[in-house]
């Protein structure tokens, strides 16, 4: 039983790296573009846009009526 436990510990620890892999293998190329002032503020906006959409999403799924 004690393998077991030693075993699921492991879990988080894979989950952890494997989204820090992502998300830095993703976001480095986006930083590498924010040389070019017009791209960084189109990321801006986009990063902006994007929180903006989930933010109205998930208080869509928690309150049960509409914005008013």
């Amino acid at each position: 039983m004690r393998d077991f436990f030693i075993n699921v510990t492991r879990y988080p620890r894979y989950l952890i790296a494997f989204g820090l892999g992502v998300m830095g293998s993703v976001f480095e190329p986006l930083l590498a573009r924010t040389r070019n002032p017009v791209t960084a503020v189109a990321l801006a906006g986009a990063a902006v846009s994007g929180l903006l959409t989930l933010g109205l999403v998930l208080h869509a799924m928690v309150t049960p009526e509409p914005l008013t």
